[in-house]
């Protein structure tokens, strides 16, 4: 450990996409004699690589990793199931004296992993019942019964996104509260400290539509076709991802490849919008820029910011 930092404590590092989160809580995790801890739900499905822009085992610099390829393609994402396996390595690391660095962009499992937050149980009745509702009527039907019920969810979450549409009336309908009392507060259940990485939009956008290039030049299409083979198509949150979907259309027909690569970036720059506002609303991330006229910084500066949080 070439740090001064005298106890370890839980890092987060957060932001959206392709704002370089990955490279840093490799380095921070280095520095500190920590481990990392995914929190991208995307990468805790196994051979989701190349379009969750996973880090190969030589990116990882040696660095151990937990939660990636977890679960199969055909798994329906829990963030309370994350929440467990989150708080199991996060309690096993620190009780080694070693530091947890969380570093993902999946909002909700980070606060899933580092915030008091309890997950309503559900009530297979009234969940069939409204996926009944979902396939006769459309998400976008659903969506305006949510607007109606809580605003704030209506906002938060895309009306074509079924699957958290129904979650949310779901919620509603079993706790009598509108589907944000249910989401967390800012009470952290550990000693935490949040860095943002903060990238301009135009250089974020470049940086996604670069990534995308890769991610097809990569491989991608042909790593979709193999899960398909293994049930990608099946799988009701895998199927969904960024880049996967997209890829599914053009392998389907309903569009050509180059739409779908497109497409993957359109769909991409407007997830990193929503994962920065979601972010932007905590006031405990500390804001760190990671624009390419900074990048050689950050490392430096952020762990200077951990250094002296530590010992303020």
């Amino acid at each position: 450990m070439s740090s001064t930092v005298p106890a370890p404590r839980v890092i987060a590092v957060v932001g959206p996409t392709a704002a370089g989160k990955s490279d840093l809580g490799v380095h921070l995790a280095r520095e500190l004699g920590g481990e990392v801890v995914n929190a991208d739900s995307m990468q805790l499905y196994r051979g989701m690589d190349i379009g969750t822009a996973k880090l190969t085992p030589e990116e990882r610099g040696g660095i151990t990793h937990h939660l990636l390829d977890v679960w199969d393609v055909t798994e329906t994402a829990s963030v309370a199931e994350y929440q467990r396996l989150a708080r199991a390595e996060i309690d096993r690391l620190l009780a080694e004296g070693r530091t947890p660095v969380l570093v993902g962009g999946s909002g909700l499992y980070v606060r899933g992993a580092i915030d008091a937050l309890e997950f309503p149980g559900t009530d297979p009745a009234v969940r069939a019942r409204l996926e009944a509702e979902l396939e006769e009527h459309g998400s976008g039907a659903l969506h305006a019964r949510l607007a109606e019920a809580d605003p704030d969810a209506a906002r938060a979450i895309l009306p074509g996104n079924g699957r958290r549409v129904v979650r949310a009336l779901e919620v509603i309908e079993i706790t009598g509260k509108p589907f944000t009392a249910n989401l967390p507060g800012h009470d952290s259940v550990y000693d935490t400290i949040q860095i943002g990485v903060d990238v301009e939009r135009p250089e974020l956008d470049a940086r996604i539509a670069a990534r995308v290039d890769r991610m097809w030049e990569a491989g991608l299409v042909d790593e979709v076709r193999a899960l398909e083979e293994r049930g990608l198509r099946e799988g009701r949150t895998a199927a969904r991802a960024l880049g996967y979907q997209q890829v599914l259309a053009a392998l389907a027909g309903e569009c050509t490849e180059r739409e779908a690569r497109d497409e993957t970036v359109r769909a991409t720059k407007r997830f990193a919008r929503r994962q920065d506002s979601w972010f932007r609303r905590d006031p405990r991330v500390r804001w760190l820029s990671g624009a390419a006229a900074d990048r050689g910084e950050l490392p430096r500066r952020a762990l200077t910011f951990v250094e002296r949080a530590v010992t303020a």
